[in-house]
């Protein structure tokens, strides 16, 4: 993920939270966020774009990456 980030960071923001960082915790409510990995894409209004539970492969982000920003 943090080579994603390095390649459209400028573009979309990345946070991490972790399950066991109680200062995270109304993030993970507010997302239903309780595994780890747990990946969730919002658009710009904040919503929920699509989400990924478990390990991915960086060509499945690109690809959700892509069709956000040419929306």
């Amino acid at each position: 993920m943090h080579g994603l980030e390095q390649t459209y960071g400028d573009q979309i923001a990345f946070e991490y939270l972790d399950v066991d960082n109680p200062d995270t915790a109304d993030a993970r409510i507010q997302y239903g966020f309780r595994y780890q990995p747990h990946f969730i894409l919002l658009d710009a209004d904040g919503r929920v774009v699509q989400e990924w539970l478990g390990y991915q492969s960086a060509n499945v982000f690109e690809e959700a990456f892509a069709d956000l920003l040419t929306d």
